[in-house]
């Protein structure tokens, strides 16, 4: 159903259909006339000049499209269009035909009269009726020959008439006539798609009578000038004296629940009406399949008509201080907390309960529905769970989970979903969309798993990365390395070095960081309350794979460029430990957040409690091992599914973030 929100363009699209620019700029040696100057207030003498808005008799008046052949809710699309409509407040509103469901006997017609009529009363102007097949049609026994003819002119008004308004003529035909000399009617049917002689005849003097009008507007319920659809229709007849009359702008229909737009004829414009609450055969808003309704601006020498979806039209007082301020703090501070109760097993299945906790921030309730979902191995059940929450309420949502492990593929986390709707006085606004990972340990078996599904895996695969915040990350509690000697490598080609470029980091007033900042590698420990280490020229050049290596035995720090020592300094000293994430490819803030991330390729990213290499060169391994000095070793060759593979023996799985992923190497 339609909500109290719009974009910005189409409030723009009713501005500009209803009211000129107030403002326009013009050269600065246009002169005002006396007139001007009457209307334009200002001490500033020498600003450039400003044409001013038209003063003419301009009004506006506002379409409905069929609200029937749609389903029972479609009366709620009617009653959001008319709210829509007394904001724009037109002078009147017409319709074309289809105003009840219809095809039914007398008890029934009378009850949808009851309700049509009681939503359009709270429109704060006059309404036109139009008859459509809907309106007349009688189904069931005892069917009278003008079947709901009497009935409509009862309740609603003529079958034909017209009307004036600031001198324009308003003529509303009728298009469900029975065939001429009989009393059948079927609109499908050739013989029945014909205008009687004596309506043809009221119509040519309705004409006669308005030919010093401004502007005619005629309003039907079938559009019979679609001559493919109306094979029997003799509309050229109806629109030859339309033509002739000079002052017709505009024919309107509705019926066939699109929208569309048949082009000027002779200096008419025919338009067809998609739905106001009526079937639609598919929700396609760009092409005229649509909720809507017409805004037609009239002025003295021309018209311009805009078309708006139901609902797009907002009471700007409906959004108060209040409503502001708390989608701001929803926006803000609406997350999901405590997100967990799932574990895998060694196998990589999982059966149990995921939670969160969620509190509703604001002084209005809010309507909250918590979802899940995964790749085909997972099961949630139920699939969502919705509630409202008061004001300041926390509620702890459950979901049962299910992960079966006999599909072959490497385990996935699953995603956690938060949609709210805030409940002001007289609206409901969506919030967007809240999404989290959730985060859960790899199981104890991931390597084995994922080399069980993907045992042919290609080997000359790289973790690519976009500045500034992709990275692997692993987390704090999951890599407390040994102090001592320690070497951090990798394989690495980047893209871009200017700036700040982090290859390996888990620096935030301790530990260390393995850098190529402006193509400068730089490694650098935090020893005994300081950071110490040895950074080279700048090296490092986009486009090629380079092998870098920090080095720390406990004397001195070194750095090997493609296996060549390239600088060093003595270091000794203790190192500091710290609470932050170790980061791949970034270096992390005190919130372990990415920052100076790497642009390019890493590959064979490896950690090590021993100073692996000495002396002034070494032929670079292309691919790293991991030994029992190896604390760390992310090849970055096999998907495994939510994490980068730590192939050493302490499984210390590294979790993608941002656009980090594995591809093949560049």
């Amino acid at each position: 159903m339609p909500t109290n929100t719009a974009p910005l363009l189409l409030l723009s699209t009713v501005a500009l259909a209803l009211a000129e620019p107030t403002l326009a700029l013009t050269g600065s040696d246009l002169a005002l006339t006396p007139q001007e100057v009457q209307r334009l207030h200002t001490s500033r003498a020498d600003a450039r000049k400003l044409v001013l808005p038209k003063e003419d008799d301009a009004f506006g008046f506002v379409i409905f499209g069929d609200r029937t052949g749609g389903p029972d809710e479609g009366i709620q699309v009617l009653i959001d269009a008319v709210d829509d409509t007394n904001l724009l407040d037109p002078d009147l509103v017409m319709t074309v035909g289809d105003l009840v469901q219809g095809y039914n006997n007398a008890e029934q017609w009378l009850a949808q009269t009851a309700e049509f009529r009681q939503v359009m009363s709270k429109l704060r102007m006059p309404w036109f009726p139009v008859a459509g097949n809907h309106d007349i049609y009688w189904r069931g026994a005892n069917r009278p020959t003008n079947e709901h003819e009497g009935r409509f002119e009862e309740h609603f008004g003529p079958l034909w008439y017209a009307f004036d308004h600031k001198d324009c003529r308003f003529i509303i035909l009728y298009t469900d006539e029975p065939a001429p000399g009989t009393d059948k009617r079927a609109y499908t049917q050739p013989e029945c798609q014909k205008i009687s002689e004596e309506q043809f005849g009221w119509l040519k003097s309705a004409l006669e009578g308005a030919q010093d009008a401004r502007h005619i507007f005629v309003f039907a319920h079938h559009p019979r000038w679609l001559k493919d659809r109306y094979k029997g229709s003799d509309w050229d007849r109806v629109h030859e004296i339309l033509a002739a009359n000079g002052n017709v702008r505009a024919v309107f229909a509705g019926h066939i629940h699109r929208m569309r737009y048949d082009g000027k004829r002779d200096g008419i414009d025919y338009y067809t009406l998609a739905a106001t609450g009526g079937r639609l055969e598919f929700d396609l808003l760009g092409a005229g399949y649509l909720h809507e309704f017409h805004v037609v601006t009239v002025r003295p020498d021309d018209i311009t008509i805009a078309t708006l979806p139901v609902g797009a039209v907002i009471d700007p007082q409906q959004i108060t201080g209040q409503v502001s301020e708390d989608v701001d703090r929803l926006v803000e501070k609406f997350k999901p907390k405590n997100i967990g109760g799932l574990k895998f097993t060694p196998e990589g299945g999982v059966l149990g309960t995921l939670r969160c906790s969620l509190t509703n921030p604001v002084n209005r309730p809010i309507e909250v529905t918590v979802s899940a979902s995964g790749d085909e191995s997972w099961t949630f059940t139920p699939d969502h769970t919705h509630a409202t929450l008061a004001a300041k309420e926390t509620r702890t949502f459950e979901l049962h989970a299910r992960r079966r492990t006999d599909l072959g593929t490497s385990p996935q986390l699953p995603l956690l979903a938060v949609d709210c709707d805030y409940l002001a006085e007289n609206l409901r606004l969506s919030i967007p969309r809240v999404e989290r990972k959730v985060q859960m340990p790899a199981p104890a078996g991931l390597l084995q798993i994922c080399e069980a599904a993907e045992p042919d895996a290609a080997p000359q695969r790289a973790l690519q990365l976009s500045a500034p915040a992709s990275c692997g990350r692993i987390p704090a509690s999951a890599i407390e390395l040994p102090d001592g000697p320690l070497t951090v490598e990798a394989w690495l080609r980047g893209s871009s070095f200017s700036g700040k470029r982090k290859i390996v980091s888990k620096a935030q007033e301790g530990e260390f960081h393995l850098t190529a900042n402006d193509g400068a590698v730089s490694f650098m420990l935090y020893l005994d309350g300081s950071y110490r280490g040895a950074t080279t020229n700048a090296i490092l050049k986009p486009g090629g794979w380079h092998h870098v290596a920090g080095v720390f035995d406990g004397q001195e720090v070194r750095i090997y460029v493609d296996g060549r020592l390239l600088a060093r300094n003595p270091a000794e000293g203790s190192r500091k430990t710290n609470a932050v994430a170790l980061l791949v490819g970034a270096e992390p803030d005190a919130k372990s957040k990415p920052t100076a991330g790497f642009a390019g390729q890493l590959a064979e990213v490896r950690i090590s409690s021993t100073a692996r290499y000495a002396g002034d060169a070494f032929e670079p391994p292309t691919r790293h091992e991991p030994d029992p000095h190896c604390q760390l070793l992310l090849r970055c060759q096999q998907d495994a599914g939510s994490w980068i593979l730590d192939s050493s023996k302490h499984a210390r799985h590294a979790v993608p973030v941002g656009q980090a992923r594995l591809m093949l190497r560049q």
